[in-house]
C-alpha cells in the first residue's frame, strides 16, 4: 500500500477521537504537524539550505543524501548536532529516499544535469520539492520536470531566493507599479570568468564518491579531480558563469516586466567558446532577447553591462537592483510609497515561504513553470551564442522555429539507465 505520512493524517481525523491527542495539547509543532525533509546533495548549497531547514520548528530532516560519503556524513553529523539525536539517515540512492513513505518533501542541491532527474522522479512518488536553481540542465528537461510537478500537483520552489530579499521586492514594486513609466529595455550584468581546479587526467576517484552515480545521465568522462564547485564550468554538467546565475538576475528581470509565463521570442548574441582543457564554458559573454512587443532584454558579463537588474523605460527613467542596493534615476522614484491598491510583494524567507506552501498548498513565489522560463532565457541565449546565429522563438508553443540544427541543442539524450519518463 503506497500510503503516505500525510495521507495517514488526514485520514485519521475519521478516527474515535481517544485514539489521537489534539493538537491544542501537544501545540502547532507536535510531531503531526512537522514537515519531514530529506537533503538531496548536501554540498555548499545544499549544506546552506539545510540549515535554513534545521532552523525550523515545524520541519523534521530525517535522511541525507549524497554519492559522496564524506558529505553525507558531515551533513548526518550537523543534523544529529542539532537534535541531540543520532536518528538522521545516510541514504546514497535518491530514489530510496523519494520512495520513502515518511518523507513529505525534498531538498535538491545537486549539480545542474541531475535536476530534472531527481525532480521529476520525487513528483512522481509524491514529494513537494524545494530544487536549485538553474531549474534544468537544459530547456526540454524543464519541460518535462514542469510537466512532471504539474501532473502529480506538488508544491515546487526553487532555489531563486532573490525574491525573498527585501531590495529586489522593493524595485521590483517600482517597476511593475509604474513609477518609470513603460519599459523600453532591460541589462542583466552576470558574473563573468569562471575555472577552478586544474583536471588532472592521472586523478584517482576517492573512496568516498561514487564517480558513474555523480555522472549520471551526462555522458561519460573520465575522472580528472574536477567534480565539486568546478563542475559547473563544465557544459555537460552546468552552463558557465551565465546558467549558474540566469536563475537569479534574469529572473528578477522577468518579475519585473510582469512575464513570468513567457518569454522572448528572439535571441542573438556572442561568446568566445575556448576549451581549456575539461572547462569549456564562455568566460565572457552577451546576448539580447527581444518580447514580442519590442522590449529588449540584454544578458551580459559584468564587464559589459552593470551587475545585477536594470530597467529603462522609455521616458529615461530606471530603476536598479543588485544584491543588497537599488537604486533609482531619482530619489523622487527612489523613496516612492507604494500606496493602498498597488501590488505589494511580501516574504516570510525563501525556505519558510516553501514549507508554509507544503502546509496551505498555495503558489510558492518560484514554482515550476516560473523557474522554468526564467532559465529559457539561458538555455535560449546559450544556443544563439552557439550557433552564432539569431533564434526565433515561440515561447507558446516551446519551439525553434525554422533551424532544425538548433532546435536540437534544446535537449540532449541520457546515458542510460536514466530516462524522464
Amino acid at each position: 500500500m503506497n500510503l503516505s505520512r500525510r495521507t495517514f493524517l488526514r485520514g485519521a481525523a475519521a478516527l474515535p477521537l481517544f485514539n489521537l491527542v489534539p493538537a491544542r495539547v501537544l501545540g502547532q509543532n507536535a510531531p503531526s504537524n512537522r514537515i519531514v525533509m530529506a537533503m538531496i546533495g548536501v554540498g555548499g548549497m545544499g549544506n546552506g539550505n539545510m540549515g535554513e531547514f534545521l532552523d525550523m520548528s515545524d520541519v523534521v530532516v530525517r535522511a541525507v543524501c549524497d554519492v559522496n560519503t564524506v558529505k553525507m556524513e558531515q551533513a548526518k553529523k550537523r543534523v544529529d548536532e542539532r537534535y541531540k539525536n543520532a536518528d538522521c539517515q545516510m541514504v546514497k540512492d535518491f530514489r530510496e529516499v523519494c520512495a520513502r513513505p515518511d518523507i513529505d518533501a525534498v531538498m535538491i542541491a545537486t549539480p545542474d544535469h541531475w535536476h530534472a532527474y531527481i525532480g521529476t522522479f520525487a513528483a512522481r512518488h509524491g514529494k513537494d520539492i524545494y530544487g536549485e536553481k538553474p531549474f534544468t540542465h537544459d530547456l526540454l528537461e524543464g519541460r518535462a520536470l514542469v510537466n512532471a510537478v504539474a501532473q502529480h500537483g506538488r508544491v515546487w520552489q526553487t532555489g531563486s531566493w532573490q525574491r525573498s530579499s527585501g531590495e529586489m521586492r522593493r524595485a521590483v514594486e517600482l517597476v511593475r507599479n509604474g513609477r518609470i513609466g513603460k519599459i523600453a529595455r532591460v541589462d542583466v550584468g552576470l558574473p563573468s570568468g569562471g575555472r577552478g581546479r586544474p583536471a588532472d587526467p592521472n586523478a584517482q576517484v576517492p573512496a568516498s564518491l561514487d564517480w558513474n552515480f555523480w555522472l549520471g545521465p551526462a555522458p561519460f568522462k573520465p575522472f580528472q579531480g574536477v567534480y565539486d564547485w568546478d563542475w559547473r564550468w563544465v557544459l555537460d554538467w552546468g552552463g558557465g558563469q551565465m546558467m549558474d546565475w540566469i536563475g537569479h538576475h534574469a529572473d528578477i528581470a522577468q518579475w519585473g516586466l510582469g512575464r513570468d509565463l513567457t518569454g522572448p521570442v528572439s535571441f542573438e548574441g556572442y561568446a568566445p567558446f575556448e576549451p581549456d582543457g575539461i572547462y569549456d564554458s564562455p568566460k565572457t559573454y552577451r546576448y539580447t532577447c527581444r518580447y514580442a512587443d519590442g522590449v529588449e532584454l540584454t544578458v551580459a558579463d559584468g564587464t559589459q553591462v552593470n551587475s545585477g537588474t536594470t530597467w529603462y523605460g522609455t521616458n529615461g527613467e530606471w530603476v536598479w537592483v543588485n544584491r543588497g542596493r537599488f537604486d533609482a534615476s531619482s530619489p523622487k522614484i527612489r523613496d516612492s510609497k507604494i500606496e493602498a491598491g498597488e501590488l505589494r510583494l511580501r516574504s516570510p524567507g525563501h525556505q519558510r515561504q516553501f514549507i508554509d506552501c507544503v502546509k496551505t498548498r498555495d503558489t510558492t513565489l518560484t514554482p515550476a513553470e516560473v523557474a522554468h522560463r526564467s532559465a529559457s532565457i539561458g538555455h535560449l541565449g546559450q544556443i544563439a551564442m552557439l550557433t552564432g546565429r539569431t533564434i526565433a522563438w515561440d515561447p507558446a508553443k516551446e519551439q525553434i522555429l525554422n533551424d532544425p540544427a538548433a532546435a536540437a541543442l534544446l535537449g540532449r539524450t541520457p546515458r542510460g539507465p536514466w530516462s524522464l519518463v
